[in-house]
């Protein structure tokens, strides 16, 4: 495996980035609140603060890179 199959792969995934995200500005845009808020002052972020934020988001770019590749196959 040439080293230049695996910069390509990547820079294909990454062209992908700014549609999975529009496809989940929502839950984006409520755990940037959420960091945000819990980041107030000289408040430090910590693991778990906005674990259901990230969830949500987490299961939104997965659902939308499952549909992106059925839709590219189909």
């Amino acid at each position: 495996m040439s080293s230049s199959n695996v910069w390509t792969r990547s820079r294909a995934r990454m062209k992908l980035f700014p549609e999975l995200l529009a496809q989940c500005s929502g839950e984006a845009a409520a755990y940037g609140k959420c960091v945000a808020s819990t980041t107030t002052g000289k408040q430090e972020l910590t693991k778990n603060m906005c674990v259901k934020e990230f969830e949500a988001l987490k299961s939104c770019f997965q659902s939308a890179v499952i549909f992106f590749y059925k839709k590219v196959k189909s």
